[in-house]
């Protein structure tokens, strides 16, 4: 039994979203009450006017107190969620559904991480590598996806050095992105050679091939998709929400190859039969995905259909996915410029769907696709690594089905 989605039912009316960066300076309260501030404003509506709370975090706290306190909220139900790196994407989903049930009149999805001063680097509460109990060595996460990149070279005949130059210009494309955001963590082109040539982490990786750890927020509000024009003139309707847990089982068997992620094909699936996408590769304006490294960006180009199996490179190559390309992805620099706050990442993507599709990026950032009429954006997370891993498909646009 498939899910049957909430396709038009939910509209996003506001969203706000901090700088992600090292914010030393600020705590995770500071950046809740910022991005939460900035989602109340864009929506004309008070946090008192907000019936509900969907908290993601991984690392920055426990409860709904971790919301309700900096927000000082007037004793409202306060959900904390983590699910991995979908956290932020879990939040939105939760909220959404909320409404759609008839629960709310008007929920908000928030999600922080506070990375930078915490003592980790990299995932929240990672812990350090060691022999499992089922005999299986734990590896860092830069290990375990550079182990996609040979493999998808060998499957596909790619040369290992062709190979090189597809993940280096990903992440230039990315830097470049990024450069054109004021809410970059990294705000710089940086050039091809110098990606390149990067001291290497794991396998093929370079520095330039890893997302970066910083802190952020942001923050969406959702109401009933009837009632949206009383908050916007221009609101996001909610077309498709997919979350899929996979059955773990990739790295305990001989099968699984490392050049796809399952739940990824599975969750696209069912968000484009929710959306009825038929042609995502002609059909989306923008897609932001989770590329936390520069061969998951790769893969995900095949998985989520924007690229026939064995042809993602070539299109990346030829710069179908640039800003000015087919399908513009990552626009906004995705995680390689902006870092990963972890319960914060998903509703980041969110917000530049909801600045591109309503003409609010700045002008130098505005896309090809979205002038030449369409009107759908696609954002995908995923949790965990190759193998075993969570992920999330939502497709959201301007227009609303009668």
């Amino acid at each position: 039994m498939g899910s049957h989605g909430i396709r038009d039912r939910v509209a996003i009316v506001g969203m706000g979203c901090t700088a992600f960066g090292e914010h030393w300076d600020k705590s995770a309260d500071d950046l809740l009450v910022e991005s939460a501030t900035a989602a109340s404003a864009s929506a004309g509506i008070g946090l008192d006017g907000i019936d509900a709370f969907w908290l993601g975090t991984m690392g920055s706290g426990v409860s709904g107190l971790t919301l309700s306190k900096p927000l000082r909220l007037p004793y409202k139900p306060v959900t904390r969620l983590e699910n991995m790196c979908a956290t932020g994407s879990e939040s939105l989903r939760n909220a959404c559904y909320a409404v759609a049930s008839g629960a709310y009149d008007c929920a908000m999805a928030i999600g922080v991480e506070k990375l930078k001063d915490s003592g980790f680097s990299g995932l929240a509460g990672s812990n350090a590598p060691s022999a499992g109990d089922d005999g299986k060595a734990d590896t860092t996460a830069p290990a375990n996806f550079s182990l996609l990149a040979p493999a998808y070279a060998q499957k596909y005949g790619v040369d290992p050095a062709e190979l090189k130059d597809v993940l280096t210009r990903i992440a230039w494309k990315n830097h470049q992105n990024g450069a054109r955001n004021p809410r970059a963590q990294f705000r710089k082109e940086v050039p091809k050679e110098t990606i390149k040539k990067s001291p290497l982490v794991a396998g093929m990786l370079g520095i330039f091939d890893c997302s970066g750890v910083s802190d952020g927020s942001a923050a969406a509000i959702v109401v009933r998709a009837e009632e949206a024009h009383r908050y916007t003139d221009r609101p996001l309707y909610v077309k498709a929400l997919s979350m899929v847990a996979g059955p773990a089982d990739g790295l305990s068997g001989s099968s699984y190859d490392f050049t796809t992620f399952p739940e990824v094909v599975a969750s696209a699936r069912d968000a484009y039969q929710q959306a009825g996408i038929t042609s995502p590769r002609t059909e989306l304006a923008l897609a932001e995905v989770h590329d936390c490294f520069t061969p998951t960006e790769l893969v995900l180009m095949e998985d989520l259909g924007f690229s026939e199996r064995g042809q993602g490179w070539k299109d990346v190559l030829s710069g179908s996915f640039d800003l000015g390309g087919d399908l513009p992805v990552n626009p906004d620099g995705g995680l390689k410029a902006f870092g990963h706050p972890i319960g914060a990442s998903g509703l980041r993507m969110m917000f530049e769907a909801w600045l591109q599709l309503r003409g609010a990026a700045p002008e130098e950032r505005r896309l090809r696709t979205v002038g030449e009429g369409r009107s759908l954006a696609l954002t995908h997370n995923l949790g965990g690594g190759p193998g075993e891993c969570v992920s999330f498909v939502s497709v959201v646009g301007t227009e609303r089905s009668a």
